[in-house]
């Protein structure tokens, strides 16, 4: 498989090899002065960015800091935004990489395109859809709730946070009602009930109730008890006065307005520039430079493969169709309605992840050599997203394992999704990122490609550590790699190819052992959320393609601990420039002399 890289061909060349010095053009001095200008530009940049946003609605982020406001997202600001990085884009095109050093050539490669992408996210105005039927702003608040309290200045910027809602709530409506009226909106199609966790805010009656109030049912003991019943009181005043009105006025505008006026397309090239919009998510989410065309090609190829080995695991066990009945779907209709793939109570599904999660850690150090410190805990997904929601999200120091709607969490997958989420995939790469050490911010960014590459070659890694028990987890592993497969189909089919929504589920509930609900939120998601559901495959198969391009340069110096430390050593990067890290790691590995027989 060929795939082309986005980045510039010189800026490739230039980075060649990474790891090791080697005789440049350049003299050491001019190096040093092109670093200077480099640096300039991205710590100016990564200072400037800080006050743009806010960490505290990230589900990933682990600052210890709580902001006192929530960021300015009114279209003046994000016009503000584009012109800023519009000179920065200016500014890095004065920068030669030939003449930087091996190491801020790694970080002009991660950085250009992170650039880019920012500033195409406000040349698009994304900022006039800022939700889908996976992620929304409001949902996004609740992670507010997970910010360390450790002084009394920490809950009174809460405080601050909290009451900051109904402007940060204005400017969004604003926005989604210039989105509606020029036709740039989450299709209708995927939007009933999304309400739902708004109301669940809006209706309450009781401040204390809102999980809003939680951070402050216990505070540090080093605040005074007095100084406790006033934040206290404080807290249940903006909970009362600010968030509630303000919930309750975008359930007002989502129902009276977003609903009726979404448009009636699912395609995102059917939208206002359309194809220039679809082909920008895909250089995002993928970091590589393939059109709709070719995505679905690959999907279609891989479907197939993991058909044939699907097909293998079906006649290992002995299923037997009933009379007139294709076997494959009726295999698929065994798993998904037979009680013995399914937990009973939530605390059974949280359990056996958990039971999952310590054999893993018993495994895991044979095939990665430099493991994090972090560690991360099981906790079910809140109620008020759970519908909608994904069946499991990994992150630093979490994994969200949803247990809502049990008959539709077959324990089949389970296996699967705790690798893919928490170890080795989301939870332990994401430690590893932030135990990296002196290294810029930027550098910590998530790029889907390489985040979701990993966490489904993870799932795949499941399988060499011992982690499958059953020919029917064997299954579900291969019901997850196809799903990622379909991805590939659906989502160009959707955006690029007219699909309707009836065909992409059709084409989910055919290929997969995913469950009915499964099956409706995922592909709504993809409907809602054009190109993120590329990122999985094609990150994992350019890492299975990378490691097989070690496995026949290196044949017994091979070491597979050595193989993902290298993957995993720079944290998140494009495929590309990890397509450069690995093969001069090839490089390096075989100019060692054998030792110990390797």
């Amino acid at each position: 498989m060929s795939f082309k890289p986005l980045l510039l061909a010189a800026c490739l060349a230039a980075a060649l090899p990474l790891h090791a010095q080697t005789a440049t053009s350049t003299t050491t001095t001019t190096s040093a002065a092109a670093d200077a200008r480099f640096k300039a530009i991205w710590q100016r940049e990564g200072e400037w960015r800080k006050h743009q946003d806010s960490s505290d609605l990230d589900e990933d982020s682990v600052s210890d800091t709580v902001s006192a406001h929530l960021p300015d997202v009114s279209a003046q600001a994000q016009a503000n935004r584009l012109a800023y990085w519009d000179d920065v884009l200016k500014q890095l095109a004065t920068i030669d990489p030939q003449q930087l050093s091996p190491a801020e050539r790694i970080n002009y490669l991660v950085y250009k395109p992170q650039i880019e992408h920012y500033a195409a996210e406000e040349r698009f105005r994304d900022y006039e859809m800022p939700f889908n039927a996976d992620s929304q702003f409001w949902s996004g608040l609740g992670f507010l709730t997970r910010k360390p309290m450790r002084s009394a200045q920490d809950v009174r910027n809460y405080i601050g946070l909290l009451r900051d809602v109904p402007h940060y709530f204005d400017q969004q409506i604003d926005n989604m009602r210039a989105g509606l009226a020029r036709g740039f909106s989450v299709p209708r199609a995927t939007l009933d009930g999304r309400d739902q966790s708004i109301a669940m805010v809006a209706e309450l009656k009781n401040p204390e109730q809102s999980a809003f109030y939680d951070p402050l049912k216990k505070l540090p003991s080093s605040i005074p008890a007095d100084a406790q019943a006033q934040l206290r009181n404080d807290a249940r005043a903006a909970i009362r006065d600010a968030v509630i009105p303000a919930f309750g006025k975008l359930l007002v505008f989502f129902r009276s307005e977003y609903l009726p006026k979404a448009r009636t397309t699912l395609a995102a090239e059917a939208m206002p520039d359309g194809k220039a919009w679809y082909q920008e998510q895909i250089r995002k989410y993928t970091t590589l430079d393939l059109s709709p065309d070719e995505i679905h090609a690959i999907g279609l190829k891989e479907v197939a493969s993991i058909r044939a080995e699907m097909d293998a695991i079906i006649k290992q066990v002995g299923f037997k169709a009933p009379p007139g009945q294709d076997t494959y779907k009726a295999f698929l209709h065994f798993l998904r309605t037979d009680p013995q793939f399914y937990a009973k109570t939530p605390q059974e599904l949280l359990n056996d992840a958990a039971w999952i999660s310590k054999r893993v850690d018993g495994e895991v150090g044979k095939v990665i050599g430099k493991l994090p410190r972090g560690r991360f805990t099981i906790v079910p997904v809140p109620a008020d997203i759970a519908p909608f929601w994904t069946a499991g999200r990994g992150g630093v120091g979490t994994y969200w394992l949803n247990t809502y709607d049990l008959p539709s969490r077959p324990l089949y997958n389970l296996p699967a999704l705790t690798l893919h989420e928490s170890s080795p995939g989301h939870s332990l790469q994401g430690a590893l990122v932030q135990e990296m050490g002196e290294v810029p911010e930027f550098r910590k960014e998530y790029i889907s490609a390489y985040g979701e590459g990993w966490g489904l070659y993870s799932e795949y890694l499941g399988k060499e550590m011992g982690i499958y028990q059953t020919p029917y987890e064997d299954f579900g592993r291969l019901t997850y790699a196809m799903w990622r497969a379909c991805r590939l189909v659906i989502d160009t089919g959707v955006h690029h190819m007219g699909w309707t929504r009836d065909q992409a589920l059709a084409y989910l509930r055919d290929n997969t052992a995913l469950s009915e609900h499964e099956i409706t939120t995922e592909v709504d998601r993809y409907i809602s959320w054009p190109g993120q559901a590329l990122s999985y495959k094609l990150g994992e198969l350019t890492i299975r393609r990378l490691r097989g391009e070690a496995e026949a340069a290196l044949g017994p110096k091979f070491d597979i601990r050595e193989f993902h430390d290298t993957v995993l050593a720079q944290g998140s990067v494009p495929m590309p420039v990890l397509e450069l890290q690995v093969r001069d790691w090839i490089k390096t590995v075989k100019a060692r002399p054998m030792k110990n027989g390797k």
